[in-house]
C-alpha cells in the first residue's frame, strides 16, 4: 500500500467508495467524474503504478483486471451492448491517479477514437 495513493486509501476504506465488484486481487468503483453513464475503474489491490513496472510473474495482476472487468460489466448489464476498457499510462497517456488502472465506459453508443 502506497499511504499517499488514493485508490490504496479506498481499497482498504479510509476514504470511501462506490464498490461494484471485489476479490482478492481487484476491486471495481464507480467513477466520481463519469465520462459515460457507466462509468466504472478497475483497480488492482498491488500498488503498481504503470504496467511497464510489472515483471514478468506479476503479469497475472492484468488477467485478475480483465476478469474483473468482465463481472463488472455482468452486472452493469452491458455486456451485450458493448462496452470499452481503457488503460492510460503516463502523464501523455492521460493516467491521473499513479496507480494502475482500467477504465470501463459504457452504458450509451461511445464515439470512434480518432487520433489528433
Amino acid at each position: 500500500m502506497d499511504t499517499n495513493c488514493i485508490f490504496c486509501k479506498i481499497n482498504v476504506g479510509e476514504i470511501p467508495g462506490d464498490f461494484v465488484y471485489r476479490d482478492d486481487d481487484t476491486f471495481v468503483i464507480r467513477d466520481i467524474v463519469p465520462k459515460a453513464p457507466v462509468h466504472l475503474l478497475v483497480i488492482p489491490t498491488v500498488h503498481v503504478e504503470r504496467v511497464a513496472e510489472l515483471a514478468s510473474e506479476e503479469m497475472s495482476i492484468i488477467a485478475a483486471m480483465f476478469r474483473a472487468a468482465k463481472e463488472a460489466v455482468r452486472i452493469e448489464g452491458i455486456v451485450e451492448r458493448g462496452y470499452r476498457l481503457i488503460v492510460n499510462q503516463g502523464e501523455e497517456g492521460g493516467q491521473e491517479v499513479p496507480h494502475l488502472h482500467m477504465h470501463v465506459l459504457g452504458g450509451t453508443h461511445l464515439r470512434a477514437m480518432g487520433l489528433g
